[in-house]
C-alpha cells in the first residue's frame, strides 16, 4: 500500500480526498492542527501540528511516497501576515521537508483566483498568467505559493498543480455558510448574463488521486498546472439561488450594480483597517469584482492528461446536499 500524507486532512476537501484515497487503497495518514473524531471513526492515524512549525512538518512526512499539499488559509479578508504564514511559509516547509524525505511527488491544491485580475475569465486554460497586483491575500499568497512548488519540480520532486474552483457540497464549512449567513443581504452584482465553474467536493478529490496515479506513471507530467470543475459553467446567480433552495431559503432578487459594490467594498476596507476590525466587512473589493464577472475554464488539459471527468453532476449534487442539509440544519 502507497503511504500518502494529507495536510489539512480534517478540513472540507481533505475528508473527501482522505476517504478517495481510502477506497482505493492508499495507507493514508491526515496532518492538521486539530484531531478529528470523524477520521478517527474512519480509522485515518492522525498527526497533529501547524504548517508554520518546519519540524513538526519535516516529522510528518517521514516515510511517505505522495504528500497531498490541501491545507491552507482561505478568507477574502485578514492580515497579510497571516496568509502568507500558512500559505507561502507553510507550503516551503512542506516541500524541505518532502525533498529532505525522499518523497516522490507532491499534489497541491490552488485555486483559480491566483490568475484573477478582477476581468471575465471565460473559458480560460492554464496559459493564462499571473496578474501585476492582487485585491486580497488570499490569491497572492497562493500565488506565491504555486510558484515555490513549479520550482520545487525542478529540483527533483514530481509535482502537480491544481486549481479547483468553488468546492461545494455537504458538510461544506466555507463557501455554503458564507452563503447562508448572509442570505437576506444578498444582492444579485451587476449584470446577470454572468457564468462561472464551480466543482462538487467529491470530484476535486476525485482528480487528486487522478492526478497522483497519473503523475507517477508518467513523470513528465510534473510542473504542470490544470484547472478543474464540473465542465457545466453555469449562471453565478442561479448557483446561489440553488443554494439558498436546497437550504428552504428564498432565492435573492435585489439587484446592485458592479460600480456600487465596488465602492462599498473601498469604504468598507478602509473603515475596517482603520478601527482595526478583524472580521469580515460585507464587502470587499475582491469580492465586488468576483460577483460581477464570469470565470470559468477550459479543462481539456485535465481530461487529456489526468482522465479527470466530473462523476457527480451540478444535479445530483445538489440533491445530496438537499438532502444533507434537511438532517443538519
Amino acid at each position: 500500500m502507497e503511504q500518502v500524507l494529507v495536510t489539512g486532512g480534517g478540513g472540507f476537501l481533505g475528508k473527501a480526498l482522505v476517504k478517495k484515497l481510502m477506497e482505493r487503497d492508499y495507507a493514508v495518514t491526515s496532518f492538521s492542527r486539530h484531531h478529528h473524531k470523524t477520521l478517527a471513526q474512519m480509522g485515518v492515524p492522525q498527526i497533529s501540528g501547524d504548517l508554520t512549525d518546519a519540524a513538526a512538518v519535516k516529522q510528518a512526512v517521514e516515510g511517505m511516497q505522495t504528500v497531498f499539499h490541501v491545507a491552507a488559509k482561505p478568507g477574502v479578508w485578514g492580515p497579510y501576515e497571516t496568509y502568507h504564514a500558512v500559505n507561502v511559509t507553510g507550503t516551503e516547509h512542506v516541500i524541505a521537508a518532502c525533498l529532505a524525505q525522499g518523497v516522490k511527488r507532491l499534489i497541491y491544491s490552488s485555486s483559480p483566483s491566483v490568475v484573477f485580475d478582477g476581468s471575465d475569465m471565460e473559458n480560460a486554460d492554464e496559459s493564462i498568467p499571473y496578474p501585476k497586483s492582487y485585491l486580497a491575500p488570499y490569491p497572492e499568497t497562493k500565488a506565491a505559493a504555486e510558484k515555490l512548488v513549479r520550482q520545487a519540480g525542478q529540483q527533483g520532486l514530481d509535482v502537480i498543480i491544481l486549481r479547483p474552483h468553488l468546492i461545494w457540497g455537504p458538510a461544506d464549512n466555507h463557501l455554503l455558510p458564507g452563503i447562508l449567513k448572509r442570505a437576506k443581504r444578498l444582492r444579485i452584482v451587476g449584470r446577470t448574463d454572468d457564468r462561472m465553474d464551480t466543482i462538487y467536493v467529491d470530484n476535486a478529490a476525485l482528480a487528486h488521486v487522478l492526478a497522483a496515479q497519473k503523475l507517477k506513471e508518467n513523470s513528465s507530467l510534473s510542473g504542470n498546472i490544470y484547472f478543474i470543475s464540473q465542465d457545466d459553467p453555469v449562471s453565478k446567480w442561479e448557483m446561489v439561488n440553488a443554494f439558498l433552495d436546497a437550504a428552504g431559503l428564498p432565492p435573492v432578487r435585489r439587484r446592485v450594480s458592479a460600480r456600487t459594490a465596488y465602492a462599498a467594498g473601498w469604504c468598507f476596507e478602509k473603515i475596517y483597517h482603520l478601527l482595526g476590525i478583524n472580521s469580515e466587512p460585507p464587502m470587499t473589493r475582491f469580492v465586488a469584482k468576483e460577483l460581477a464577472t464570469s470565470h470559468w475554464f477550459d479543462i481539456t488539459r485535465a481530461k487529456n492528461d489526468l482522465g479527470y471527468v466530473p462523476e457527480i453532476s451540478t444535479q445530483e449534487g445538489l440533491r445530496r446536499l438537499k438532502e444533507w442539509l434537511s438532517r443538519n440544519r
